[in-house]
């Protein structure tokens, strides 16, 4: 246990405030939308804050663990067969906007797929760790981290979440990439990789149209390209101070479900360039003190972890709000800690607690290459 190191109060502090601005905008997106439908228009922020203290209170127990724990084989395996089984239990669940994502537990919803990225991560970094000496060993190293990423993505692909799926590989391939794997094995990799997501993206109706709406959203206003306009209209109305705090126009009806991926719309509406700058400067900061505490990481297996978790959710952020100002295809991918969801916000906040271990266990020792041979 790391009870008596010292925490990285900077990490610590952006995460809550992250958790703090989500709670008030979600209500702020929320309000109107959950009045009409749920007669109630604190439903939401009900919901978002009761997720954000056990999430909070998850945090602060996570931290005090010993990362060390979670390279056991006897936790990562029994985890990875929970993940699976949640993967396919969620098919028996009626589809939820043309998805089937959630398993549904009275009136709370568990997603799956976000554990799935911390169960990876994990599995990942434990492996590599223990067998960093023949890391360019493919059938030693590289075989079994793939057919457990592709199992992983392969089910979450089905729900379908395509978005997740390539995040969870991307993850997985940056903790590969530090530990060392051949450059010519990345580059097979992505050569692979590259024609079957085209392939994915071709057979499948709704994608194609993601991304012909992507290249030029005005071709169909008020139909495919109808969301990603209102988003852009609102982030471009807000100027540099915003219209204020629940004064957003775009979240009536114009955007859907503005509390959930599109939130950072709302945010860039009511609280303009400098509350956007807020969120990215947050995000920059997790990067930074999530790369550092890597770097200082006592072991390789707490460098690599550091490195999945601090890729795994600014990564996440870095495709929302560029999906939300129209740099990629709309995918279903929420902004960490900031969106609706309690499944993505308790996982993140865990997420948060290992990065923030990691970080107090480096403090301790003088600064040394994380993933020396």
């Amino acid at each position: 246990m790391a009870r008596t190191l010292k925490s990285d109060r900077m990490l610590f502090l952006v995460t809550v405030l992250l958790v703090a601005i989500s709670v008030v905008m979600v209500f702020s997106a929320s309000a109107v939308q959950s009045q009409a439908k749920y007669h109630n228009g604190e439903y939401f922020l009900l919901k978002q804050v009761a997720w954000a203290v056990i999430g909070l209170v998850v945090l602060l127990v996570v931290m005090h663990v010993d990362y060390h724990e979670y390279r056991r084989p006897e936790l990562i395996w029994p985890l990875i067969g929970v993940v699976i089984v949640g993967l396919v239990a969620v098919f028996l669940f009626h589809p939820t906007n043309g998805t089937q994502r959630w398993i549904a537990i009275g009136p709370a919803s568990i997603q799956p797929s976000e554990l799935a990225k911390l169960a990876g991560v994990l599995f990942a970094a434990a492996l590599v760790e223990r067998r960093m000496h023949r890391i360019n060993d493919l059938s030693y190293v590289v075989a079994p981290i793939a057919a457990v990423t592709i199992v992983l993505a392969g089910l979450i692909y089905k729900e379908p979440d395509f978005g997740t799926a390539v995040v969870l590989v991307l993850v997985v391939a940056t903790i590969l990439f530090a530990a060392g794997l051949s450059y010519r094995y990345l580059a097979a990799l992505g050569l692979m990789l590259l024609p079957a997501a085209m392939l994915a993206v071709w057979i499948s109706p709704y994608r194609l149209r993601r991304l012909m709406t992507f290249l030029n959203p005005w071709q169909d206003p008020l139909g495919a390209g109808y969301q990603t306009i209102q988003a852009i209209v609102a982030v471009g109305s807000g100027g540099w101070l915003g219209k204020g705090l629940m004064a957003g126009v775009q979240k009536i009806y114009y955007i859907p479900e503005p509390h959930t991926d599109f939130i950072f719309a709302v945010i860039g509406e009511e609280l303009g360039l400098i509350g956007t700058s807020l969120i990215l400067a947050c995000f920059v900061v997790i990067g930074w003190r999530g790369l550092r505490a890597s770097v200082l990481a006592p072991d390789r297996f707490g460098s690599l972890l550091a490195l999945g978790v601090t890729a795994m959710v600014t990564l996440q952020a870095l495709v929302n709000v560029s999906v939300v100002l129209s740099l990629l295809p709309t995918k279903g991918i929420p902004l960490p800690l900031v969106s609706n969801g309690g499944s993505s916000l308790l996982i993140t906040l865990a997420c948060m607690g290992i990065l923030l271990n990691i970080s107090q266990q480096g403090s301790r020792a003088p600064a040394r290459p994380a993933l020396e041979s």
